[in-house]
């Protein structure tokens, strides 16, 4: 069960600037060209994180563990609307970041990563999963994340991030207050 999905991406330079183009997701973006992605963790009080299974049949990834949402900004979304778009569509939970900065952005090859922590205590069964992108979902710890890297069953994010993101318990910025 493929779904064939259209999106157009607004195309920014090197300074997050954006230069009035758009590229078809799929396509190859240019050297010095860059498009946003957002990624959300959302984490309950019992310092737990939301995850969900990826789909069998998608491209990316098929049957791995993953955040709780993330997916690029379509034409004309900052990455705020972008994460409370995805978050929705895949998760049915509706959350308003417009007002919310990003913990921190990952810069990878071809773009901007920001990545929002929020921290809610989420009734697994209250969730509408997306047939065409999520399988699961589930609260994991740290440690039992760490384990599912290294089995190769969640996305390979590096070690150091995964840290990082945990972290932060609801703060911003690099140093304790």
């Amino acid at each position: 069960m493929s779904v064939e999905k259209f999106e157009f991406w607004d195309v920014y330079d090197v300074n997050r600037n954006n230069n009035g183009k758009t590229i078809v997701r799929g396509e190859n973006i240019n050297t010095g060209d860059f498009h946003i992605v957002a990624s959300l963790l959302i984490m309950n009080s019992n310092g737990e994180l939301l995850i969900q299974q990826r789909q069998s049949f998608k491209a990316d990834w098929p049957n791995f563990w993953d955040f709780t949402a993330a997916g690029s900004a379509v034409v004309g979304e900052s990455s705020q609307e972008a994460i409370s778009r995805e978050l929705s569509e895949e998760l049915g939970l509706l959350i308003s970041f417009e007002d919310t900065r990003p913990y921190l952005t990952i810069n990878f090859e071809g773009g901007f990563d920001d990545f929002y922590i929020h921290y809610q205590d989420v009734d697994l069964d209250s969730l509408t999963l997306q047939a065409e992108e999520v399988r699961a979902v589930k609260w994991v710890s740290l440690s039992e994340l760490k384990e599912m890297i290294q089995g190769k069953i969640f996305v390979p994010y590096y070690h150091g991030l995964i840290d990082l993101l945990f972290s932060f318990e609801g703060h911003y910025g690099a140093y304790i207050k």
